[in-house]
């Protein structure tokens, strides 16, 4: 845990010298966002990261290869809700570890944005929590690959690099055209994991727009939730165990 806080912060200053040296460029506001919307956008979503679990160990992926996951399916709670409850109960102490600590810690440093809105902060707990869920469903799947291929290393890579990319941790999606960000957020699960949530948090709209932003997470919630099932059930039938 504290390895992680010091790596996420130290990122944390080199992605806002980032977005500083846009805002240095003459511009007030980028895509929307102002200076500490920006400092805010990058310091929530660097603790926004051990919550959700971006980037998890491929635990299921190697207990299917080596075949150990067949323990997991002859206890009497389906493996996807059991491994869902204990994403949950991680990301709970993660809220108050890994997130606090470097949004403290660039609090001190810059001036962050503050929500004018009481019912933001309510609003952001329900993204946050809906964003863990997404984000353990798309982890599922990928390990879940392994059911079929036996290693999931080539769908991890892919989804480290798509998901940082075309979620907003890197940048905002707003960076994007309109159009093009609009699709990945309505079409995609990526936006669902840290760009809504941020945008929830510096208020980037009315609170309309954040319900708007609530409903689309909602939505991807049950269909990774659903998706993530008929994986697992087609997974059982085609479980192939491989020494162990």
């Amino acid at each position: 845990m504290l390895a992680a806080v010091v790596t996420n912060t130290v990122f944390g200053f080199l992605r806002f010298a980032v977005m500083l040296a846009i805002l240095a460029a003459g511009a007030r506001t980028v895509a929307g966002y102002d200076e500490p919307q920006l400092a805010t956008f990058v310091w929530a979503g660097q603790g926004l990261i051990g919550v959700v679990l971006l980037w998890a160990p491929q635990d299921l992926a190697e207990r299917i290869r080596t075949g150990d996951v067949v323990t997991d399916l002859l206890r009497p709670i389906d493996p996807l809700w059991q491994l869902l409850a204990a994403d949950l109960g991680r990301a709970g102490y993660a809220a108050c570890t890994r997130f606090v600590i470097p949004v403290v810690t660039g609090a001190l440093v810059f001036h962050l944005y503050a929500p004018r809105r009481m019912i933001t902060y309510a609003l952001f707990a329900c993204s946050a929590l809906m964003a863990t869920i997404v984000c353990f469903g798309c982890r599922f799947l990928v390990n879940a690959a392994a059911y079929w291929l036996l290693d999931a290393r080539g769908p991890n890579t892919l989804w480290t690099l798509a998901s940082g990319l075309l979620g907003g941790l890197h940048f905002p999606v707003w960076f994007f055209p309109d159009a093009m960000a609009v699709a990945l957020i309505a079409g995609t699960p990526f936006p669902s994991i840290i760009q809504i949530p941020l945008d929830v948090l510096v208020e980037r709209g009315s609170v309309g727009q954040q319900l708007a932003l609530l409903a689309v997470q909602a939505g991807w919630v049950v269909a990774i939730l659903a998706l993530s099932r008929w994986v697992q059930a087609c997974g059982e039938r085609k479980l192939v165990i491989q020494g162990g």
